[in-house]
């Protein structure tokens, strides 16, 4: 059984998308897309530096756009599961048909826009943490002020809050936490400080027409799967405030007996996740055009086409 699943924030990098123009009709496509959105993806896909593409007004939406378009470079495939961390739950929508592509690209053209409204209005950040227990963690993430935004599994969990807040947590660091690594994102998603663009998304929602999933949507809110088109919709505009459970995707896809998982563009965080904690699961990043003929073989195997 194959699972499809999208990136978050944070995974992408300067030129990522640069490889991606020369398959065919993909330039043509992205330049229709930023029509849409009025956003120039192929520039911040290929020119722009690392602050530009840090952005959230900019970062999500040539997430969504790079998911949508190494996904399709696959051909037709039908996963039996799909799923997206934070922003890549948009893209996971679009994989199952909830939207199509024009509609996740807007979508996440004004969650990305109302995001970064709502983090200008308080310096927040997000910082993951190496190590530790989450038995012992979350409490004291809870004490110093800050949420558990992401609970990704394999042991890894993402604090956001203030950074005063993120300061205190450097110095005071919970039991068994080696590290705390500042991640490159520009506010403290998927907690209270972003209330304001769920208001923001919700209107923007109002207009959406959604299809019920034609696969299994996993939801980031608790792991479930969701059957209809409103009840995505309706928590994708929820999650942007409230924590992201990865780590209970990943115990849905074991019960649904996933044998396999691929990582759309630009692929690797989550694969990194499932070798740790779905183990004997075959995994492949699309980070290149070049992972194509690898994940057709995998598709192949253990998806339907």
């Amino acid at each position: 059984m194959l699972v499809l699943v999208a990136p978050g924030q944070g995974a992408q990098t300067p030129g990522f998308l640069t490889p991606w123009l020369d398959l065919p009709g993909a330039a043509d496509r992205l330049a229709v897309w930023s029509d849409a959105i009025g956003l120039d993806l192929a520039h911040y896909g290929t020119q722009a530096d690392a602050d530009a593409i840090r952005d959230t007004a900019v970062a999500q939406p040539l997430l969504v756009a790079a998911g949508l378009l190494s996904a399709s470079a696959l051909g037709d495939i039908a996963p039996g599961a799909v799923a997206g961390h934070s922003v890549g739950e948009i893209t996971a929508a679009a994989f199952a048909g909830v939207l199509d592509d024009t509609e996740a690209l807007t979508l996440v053209r004004k969650r990305g826009l109302a995001m970064a409204e709502a983090a200008a209005i308080t310096q927040t950040g997000m910082s993951a943490l190496l190590g530790g227990d989450p038995e012992t963690t979350v409490p004291h993430l809870e004490k110093l002020g800050l949420t558990p935004a992401n609970v990704n599994g394999a042991g890894q969990i993402v604090a956001a809050g203030t950074l005063e807040e993120l300061a205190a947590l450097e110095a005071d660091k919970p039991e068994g936490v080696r590290r705390v690594v500042a991640l490159k994102v520009a506010g403290a998603f998927h907690t209270r400080h972003m209330a304001p663009a769920v208001e923001a998304l919700a209107k923007a929602a109002e207009n959406l027409k959604p299809g019920d999933p034609k696969v299994t949507y996993v939801s980031n809110k608790d792991g479930r799967a969701v059957a209809t088109g409103d009840e995505v919709v309706s928590r994708l505009v929820g999650q942007v405030a409230n924590p992201v459970r990865w780590d209970l995707c990943m115990e849905t896809f074991k019960q649904l007996g996933v044998t396999a998982l691929v990582e759309v563009c630009p692929g690797g965080t989550l694969t990194g996740l499932a070798k740790r904690a779905l183990p004997g699961v075959q995994t492949l990043a699309l980070k290149t055009p070049d992972d194509l003929d690898a994940a057709r073989e995998l598709i192949a195997e253990h998806g339907v086409a």
